[in-house]
């Protein structure tokens, strides 16, 4: 019993702790380019320079997290679920 407790206590604060993470900051450094927008290579004598063009982030070095992806689909669906013309009475006269 008490275990199970645990496990689900840790488990609740992990989650609220992405759920504010992602409403915080929503976007996190891209895991391909570690946030440099491009890779790195070396050239002969074994200096870094400038590779190509990072494609998983588009060059910006920044990436939506999962959890926000997921969250703005979740609304996207919502909203368009819910969304119905309003009526716009026009007064008499």
């Amino acid at each position: 019993m008490a275990l199970t407790l645990l496990v689900s206590a840790c488990l609740l604060i992990v989650t609220l702790g992405y759920i504010s993470l992602c409403a915080g900051s929503p976007f996190g450094t891209c895991r391909k380019c570690r946030g440099f927008g491009y890779a790195m290579t070396t050239d002969r004598k074994g200096r870094l320079k400038r590779g190509k063009h990072c494609r998983r982030c588009d060059g910006h070095g920044k990436r939506i997290r999962v959890g926000r992806h997921i969250y703005n689909l979740w609304l996207r669906t919502y909203r368009d679920a819910t969304s119905t013309p309003r009526k716009t009475f026009a007064p008499k006269g």
